[in-house]
């Protein structure tokens, strides 16, 4: 059986308006990886993340960098109890 995770990320920098959210739906189709992604009133990007461990560990290490025209300074990242919410992955506003 796969170990299932679930993480909450606060991404933060320049990340809205460089096209983040798309990129991140993206890499989650990539990694393999649910849940959901939406801008923050305060400048940041929050997204959850569910799926097996290592994919989520990749899809992390992806958000420390995001799209080539992002400049991200920080991912602050809870650890939550894995829930298997989503189906898919959305970007949500």
């Amino acid at each position: 059986m796969e170990n299932k995770v679930r993480v909450r990320a606060v991404i933060s920098g320049r990340v809205q308006g460089v096209f983040f959210r798309l990129e991140t739906k993206k890499a989650a189709a990539r990694y393999g990886v649910f849940g959901c992604v939406k801008n923050q009133r305060d400048g940041t990007v929050a997204a959850v993340f569910e799926g097996p461990k290592e994919n989520v560990d990749s899809m992390l290490s992806w958000c420390k960098h995001g799209p080539p025209i992002a400049k991200v300074l920080d991912v602050d990242v809870t650890w939550e109890e894995y829930k298997g919410e989503f189906n898919g992955f959305e970007i949500r506003y």
